[in-house]
């Protein structure tokens, strides 16, 4: 394991307690906050210092009486005081506008003269009026704090930064600067693994048991999880202890964790599972569809849903385009949105595989553009991502057609104007650019622009590796062709241009 803090950005943890200071720490999920708390917590504990103390308040989820509230984190002080070996105040005035603030002015009069640190995880939970008396409280005690008075310096930590609470708990307003927390030093962030934490974090193993890691598959870890630490964490054990015994020391190559990606991906891990379940609410999708879609949005980057997620992990800025943060996460999202209609795809009963073991590619799409035509009008209704549709469909289809077999590999960002899919089966590699006809573009500029933008993309691999350009038209029902004339099948030179 790395030291969590040496990933911290923006904090200063010396100053905090000589001088007193408030501070937030937020980052996404699994990325080592809790285990960050824990370690300083011991670490200021074992010196003479102070005495801090974790505090989680995860019991306060889903807790909208902000009253009960105030028992429920009372509760979570006494409980976690007493798990830490520490004093644990007693307050006999259980009137909640003053419990908090009443309690932790007891607990710094029972570890004086040592000042009290209070470190309080999981603070996203809080909501409306909760987080707002949470806050208030605090802020009451300020003031007077010192040893044997109040806790000297307080963290909050969760997934987001303070101001983003506040303007949630008074539904979508900023927050005025005299309320109700205007006493935080600094907000910093958690960051992820750099290229060189990761070899460093293998270096652990190979010191434990002399086994060894490739180069080329310490730079795959990276460019897959773009340094998310539970990624990197969980690619590692799966390739160590799964793919290879748990006992075995031999090298760790590319190969070992593209399985043990694989695996991750297949086995629905709960972090995996958790942002996937995100994708259903509203705003989350307004940032995640045009990101599948590739269209432009000038307000998505300045958007409070943008900012949620970039807030969970989900998506990131690479050089100033809005992404999804790492291509696990990319897999994940997009096996998320085709699973019902995968498994609502019958099991194809056509041959699809060629006997040197390749794909028979022209007619899986010509299945497609089948399937499309006889589904696509009442499939689409039952979708919330109606824009992302085609995209979805499509990628349902291969993936049902390959069964587990083979790999479907995806690039998609926000203002590319496009997805792009890489097929590998059989170590044969196939490739298919998706555009789509809005109202505002005509056919011939639509394709003009596809075909320029999959000879870039055909690029990077083999220059003879099959490539289908397919282009659907989303343009208002009374500008759309009929069925006969909207599905077409052309060759464009080396490319195959199908109409959808």
């Amino acid at each position: 394991m790395l030291p969590p803090e040496n990933r911290l950005v923006g904090a200063q943890l010396h100053r905090y307690i000589s001088d007193k200071l408030y501070w937030v720490l937020h980052a996404p999920r699994q990325t080592g906050k809790t285990t960050f708390l824990q370690s300083w917590m011991r670490e200021i504990n074992a010196g003479d210092e102070a005495i801090a103390c974790y505090v989680s308040v995860e019991d306060c989820q889903g807790i909208t009486d902000w009253r009960e509230g105030m028992v429920i984190i009372t509760k979570a002080i006494y409980d976690f005081a007493d798990w830490g070996g520490l004093p644990v105040p007693r307050v006999e005035d259980r009137d909640p506008e003053g419990l908090l603030r009443t309690t932790l002015k007891r607990w710094a009069e029972l570890v004086a003269p040592k000042p009290l640190i209070v470190l309080f995880d999981e603070v996203d939970v809080l909501e409306g009026e909760t987080m707002i008396n949470f806050l208030r409280q605090l802020r009451g005690g300020f003031a007077s704090r010192g040893a044997g008075n109040f806790p000297v310096s307080i963290t909050l930590v969760g997934m987001r930064d303070l101001k983003d609470y506040i303007t949630a708990s008074k539904g979508g307003a900023a927050p005025n600067p005299g309320l109700p927390f205007n006493i935080k030093e600094d907000s910093a962030v958690l960051s992820n693994f750099q290229q060189d934490d990761i070899a460093t974090l293998f270096a652990q193993r190979t010191a434990e048991n002399g086994q060894l890691i490739t180069q080329e598959a310490l730079d795959y870890v990276y460019e897959q999880s773009k340094g998310q630490p539970w990624i990197v964490n969980n690619l590692f054990k799966r390739a160590t202890m799964r793919v290879l015994e748990f006992e075995s020391t031999e090298t760790v190559t590319l190969s070992h964790i593209e399985e043990a990606r694989q695996q991750m991906i297949l086995a629905r891990e709960t972090h995996l599972d958790a942002l996937a379940y995100r994708l259903k609410e509203p705003g989350v999708r307004g940032v995640v569809e045009p990101i599948l879609t590739g269209e432009s949005d000038p307000g998505l980057a300045e958007s409070n849903a943008f900012r949620l997620c970039m807030d969970l992990g989900l998506v990131a800025l690479e050089r100033g385009t809005p992404i999804i943060a790492n291509p696990i996460y990319r897999e994940v999202i997009a096996r998320h949105l085709t699973f019902g209609q995968q498994t609502a795809i019958p099991e194809p009963e056509w041959i699809w595989e060629m006997p040197d073991g390749s794909l028979d590619m022209n007619r899986i799409m010509l299945e497609f553009q089948s399937f499309w035509r006889q589904h696509a009008d009442l499939w689409e209704g039952k979708t919330d991502y109606t824009e992302a549709f085609p995209h979805l469909l499509l990628m349902a289809f291969l993936q049902r057609v390959l069964n587990g077999g083979g790999n479907v590999e995806r690039e998609y960002a926000a203002g590319r104007g496009r997805m792009d899919l890489h097929i590998e089966y059989n170590r044969y590699h196939y490739i298919i650019e998706i555009k789509l006809i809005h109202w505002y573009q005509t056919p011939d500029a639509v394709r003009k622009k596809g075909m320029e933008q999959i000879w870039s993309y055909r690029d990077k691999f083999a220059t003879d590796t099959p490539a289908w350009l397919v282009i659907f038209d989303r343009r208002k029902k009374e500008d759309i062709k009929p069925w006969d004339e909207r599905i077409t099948w052309e060759q464009d030179g080396e490319i195959t241009v199908l109409g959808c």
